[in-house]
């Protein structure tokens, strides 16, 4: 994993472009995705840990809000495309896992580490713009990444 962590991005920059692989192996442009939603995109360490697993399940029991609230959601982490497809169908998650080998992608985020050598644990809430709208880093309270999204995407509609 690529260590050099660019500036970190802000409340009120936009989000860089980027293409990643899916669960499925398939090609997503971040671009793409904006203008018709807000995304929610969580920077996660692992597949299958404790912490990741609780907050991606989290996302998982809330996503019918953040549907309701005109949101995608998106789940990256360095982890394989097969480890995102075994990971989201064990526990059933409706939302687009990217595969970020290397950590590109959480370097032109600046997405900080945890105690130095753990990928970290950031959320981040971007308008239809491309415009980050809220950050959130907490590397031990996973399920609140959840709850401060939601309400800044309702602050947002």
């Amino acid at each position: 994993m690529n260590t050099t962590v660019t500036k970190r991005l802000g409340i009120g920059d936009h989000i860089p472009n980027f293409v990643l692989a899916n669960q499925d192996g398939k090609t997503v442009d971040v671009k793409k995705l904006l203008g018709d939603k807000n995304l929610v995109i969580y920077f996660y360490p692992r597949d299958n840990t404790l912490g990741c697993t609780i907050e991606s399940c989290s996302f998982r029991d809330e996503y019918a809000q953040f549907k309701d609230e005109g949101a995608d959601v998106i789940g990256i982490s360095s982890d394989t495309v097969d480890s995102h497809k075994e990971f989201s169908n064990e526990h059933h998650l409706p939302f687009t896992l990217l595969s970020d080998l290397g950590g590109k992608v959480r370097n032109l985020f600046g997405v900080p580490s945890a105690f130095g050598f753990i990928p970290g644990r950031v959320t981040y809430v971007i308008d239809k713009e491309g415009v980050i709208r809220h950050i959130f880093n907490s590397q031990i309270r996973p399920q609140k990444h959840v709850e401060e999204a939601l309400k800044v995407l309702r602050g947002l509609n």
